[in-house]
């Protein structure tokens, strides 16, 4: 008996494919991750090897376990790997930038279904557990082009002109400091349609009103901690965003609210990262809330 099931029409045809997509984030993160490398040097590339290696290989192995798809044909644990590693401070040792890039592959991603079911972004998620986990060694970061430990980043000291800003000259994350690489490829995602940009529209919008409402320097806010790579690479991502274009304007909203509450108000680190993870665990209600028409009906019941 042919157990086969057959949809209806009608049918939604697109030539995108999800090594296409990731592939597309990976070109975007590039110009970001080079002038990471730039200004830390050796190290920066080491660390971004190894989470991007380990996650691949943390990919592999449970795919090969669970007698998945193999990872080799998508791209996705490259650009969580990469991401992992553009989050994190350039001289972290590199078994525990692993440990975080291999657990937010096998625990966050994997263990929920893989591609396309996992709830919240997994490079956001392995960024807060090593915070925890390794305090001391998340929180030493280095000026680029020197050897001179410290932990005086621009937000903690509300020092940084904009244009050391922009170029990435000052203490920080790999790839969070060098606001014009994030924007090359943010502005790329944008025009080739790869994301929309209502969700990074809606962050930025939001957290630069709430700035100001505050009274504080918006185009410095902005250029500070981690807000334009949570917004182009993070709350973009599309499993853990919603569908519908206004329910990608309302997460970018949210997470800009968020962020900006919990560095105003609170001593927490990373807002961006629990900003991202408050509104992933969202999602699914915006989705309820937002959805679009089906063909032929009359109206949407909740």
């Amino acid at each position: 008996m042919d157990s086969t099931f057959y949809s209806k029409a009608p049918f939604m045809r697109s030539s995108a494919a999800s090594w296409k997509i990731m592939f597309c984030f990976f070109l975007a993160l590039l110009p970001t991750a080079v002038a990471g490398c730039v200004n830390y040097g050796m190290p920066a590339i080491l660390l971004l090897l190894t989470t991007t290696g380990s996650a691949f290989a943390a990919e592999l192995l449970i795919c090969l376990i669970f007698r998945r798809a193999s990872a080799a044909g998508d791209m996705s644990a490259f650009v969580t790997g990469l991401t992992i590693g553009l989050l994190l401070p350039p001289d972290l040792p590199l078994w525990q930038a692993a440990a975080g890039s291999a657990g937010a592959i096998i625990v966050v991603k994997q263990f929920c279904g893989g591609i396309g079911k996992y709830p919240v972004h997994p490079a956001a998620a392995a960024k807060l557990v090593l915070l925890f986990a390794f305090a001391d060694t998340m929180s030493q970061f280095r000026i680029p082009m020197t050897d001179s430990p410290t932990t005086d980043i621009p937000l903690l000291t509300g020092s940084g002109t904009y244009w050391d800003l922009f170029l990435g000259n000052t203490a920080g994350s790999i790839g969070e400091t060098c606001c014009a690489g994030i924007l090359m490829g943010g502005i790329f995602l944008c025009l080739t349609g790869v994301i929309s940009p209502a969700a990074p529209f809606g962050y930025l919008g939001s957290f630069a009103l709430c700035a100001f409402l505050a009274g504080e320097d918006v185009i410095w806010s902005l250029l500070t901690g981690g807000v334009l790579f949570a917004a182009f690479f993070m709350a973009t991502d599309y499993t853990t965003a919603p569908l519908t274009g206004f329910g990608k304007l309302l997460f970018g909203i949210g997470c800009g609210v968020i962020t900006f509450g919990i560095r105003k108000y609170t001593g927490l680190p990373d807002s961006v990262c629990i900003a991202v993870i408050i509104m992933n665990l969202l999602t699914p209600l915006l989705d309820r809330c937002f959805r679009t028409k089906p063909f032929g009906a009359e109206r949407i019941t909740l």
